[in-house]
């Protein structure tokens, strides 16, 4: 990681933040998700200068600490009344257009394993394909909402499928970070993540484009 160029970070400082101005946006520029985005991205920040997450020989291990509290928050929103109207009243063509980081985040992935930072598998030269998603955003989102072609169906399908991507890469992650869990990529394990400002990547922007595939099928599946 000390061979990581400054600028590679800078650059994912910059998607990190592009990121939850979208959601935010999304949220029709809600008070309460704008503060509890930056609250969580300043202790999440905290937490990994100071060496937490680096420390991975203990059950459970601490890169837990980066993936499970937005698991648990996404839950209580589709579990109670209140999140639940948070969720049908989120922006669709914000959520839509959200999923273009995915562009910069792979050409980070793939900068961070030239590093040796990250595996192969975790780059669109090995097994993420998680970059057709960002690519087609766009596209998808001129087409549904300017020409509305294909429509909604066809929406609902590409959400499917781009969440299918989004967790293949998702449990490759997981899967390589070094501790006791490990299963992939001994010979280079994810290391990144555990290092600021890379951590916001699990911490921050794929709970972000997680959500914003959950809540809008949510969204399909009340109009059908």
């Amino acid at each position: 990681m000390e061979n990581v160029p400054a600028s590679l970070g800078f650059a994912f400082g910059l998607v990190v933040l592009i990121a939850v101005a979208l959601f935010w946006r999304a949220a029709h520029y809600s008070r309460l998700t704008l503060g509890v985005l930056l609250g969580w991205l300043a202790l999440q920040s905290t937490v990994a200068l100071r060496g937490f997450y680096a420390i991975t020989n203990t059950v459970p291990p601490h890169a837990l600490g980066l993936v499970g509290p937005p698991v648990l928050l996404i839950g209580l929103l589709f579990a109670t009344a209140r999140g639940r109207r948070y969720l049908n009243g989120l922006d669709l063509k914000m959520l839509t257009l959200l999923h273009a980081v995915r562009i910069p985040v792979e050409l980070v992935l793939f900068g961070l394993f030239a590093q040796r930072a990250v595996p192969e598998l975790m780059t669109f030269a090995g097994r993420n394909w998680d970059i057709l998603s960002g690519l087609s955003a766009p596209l998808v989102y001129f087409l549904v909402f300017t020409r509305q072609v294909p429509g909604r169906v066809g929406l609902l399908v590409w959400n499917f499928i781009c969440l299918g991507l989004l967790l293949n890469i998702v449990a490759n992650a997981l899967l390589s970070v070094p501790g006791p869990f490990q299963r992939l990529a001994f010979e280079q394990p994810n290391v990144a993540i555990l290092r600021f400002p890379f951590n916001l990547l699990p911490a921050v922007v794929v709970p972000l484009v997680l959500l914003a595939h959950l809540a809008a099928i949510r969204q399909f599946m009340r109009r059908a």
